[in-house]
């Protein structure tokens, strides 16, 4: 008797219709799936660190608690073995080109149908790189190179990037150390080796380059972003 392994899926989005919606559509099209959601990134991110064992992520790139692509480069970092597929109102194909330079394994629209949207998911869940196929992504290339920049986020641990968000929102060493729950001593040794590896001299800079380098613009705030 053949046993099928479920599928473990995260929706992380922070506008619940939207959420329900899609949760809903996937769980009637494909079969043995099991979902959960988040509506924030800080949520997200506790479910990931539970230990759970997850096929796919869908993630806003409009999340509260993130910074443009902080959050898939955390996970980047974090569980580079899960899958990540961007959701997003954002179309521009130089932010879709930037997703999947940085590790998404797909780049799904919100205007695309219900239909596109689960057909994505079953590829992506396959193994499949997905991205719109009236967007030539592949051929699109940035406008400005963060290759460099890229790099030194990488030789960041999660913790030490998980640190370096908290600065970008300007929360001090103590509300960093109490999110953490950690000491402020071993904050400041977070710090000072996100310092070094990123080739600045204090927090300020290293919220400031992290900022320019993470941030989009959040296209339109229409409904669904």
């Amino acid at each position: 008797m053949t046993v099928f392994k479920v599928k473990k899926l995260i929706i992380a989005d922070d506008h619940p219709l939207f959420r329900e919606a899609l949760q809903q559509a996937i769980v009637n099209t494909v079969a043995d799936l099991e979902i959960t959601t988040c509506g924030s990134f800080s949520s997200l991110q506790r479910e990931i660190t539970t230990g759970a064992s997850y096929d796919l992520i869908l993630l806003d790139l409009h999340m509260p608690g993130a910074v443009g692509f902080s959050a898939l480069h955390f996970l980047g970092l974090y569980c580079p073995e899960i899958p990540v597929a961007i959701v997003s109102a954002n179309e521009d194909p130089q932010i879709i080109f930037r997703a999947l330079n940085l590790g998404a394994s797909g780049f799904i629209p919100k205007s695309s149908s219900i239909e596109e949207i689960v057909e994505a998911v079953k590829r992506i869940l396959a193994g499949e790189v997905w991205a719109p196929v009236k967007l030539d992504v592949f051929s699109t290339r940035p406008e400005h190179d963060d290759s460099e920049f890229n790099g030194k986020l990488d030789a960041l641990t999660p913790k030490q990037f998980r640190v370096l968000m908290m600065l970008v929102e300007g929360r001090t060493n103590s509300d960093i150390a109490d999110e953490t729950c950690v000491t402020v001593a071993t904050i400041k040794a977070h710090l000072g080796e996100i310092f070094k590896k990123l080739g600045v001299t204090n927090r300020t800079q290293a919220a400031m380059v992290a900022a320019t380098h993470l941030e989009l613009e959040d296209p339109n705030q229409k409904s669904f972003d």
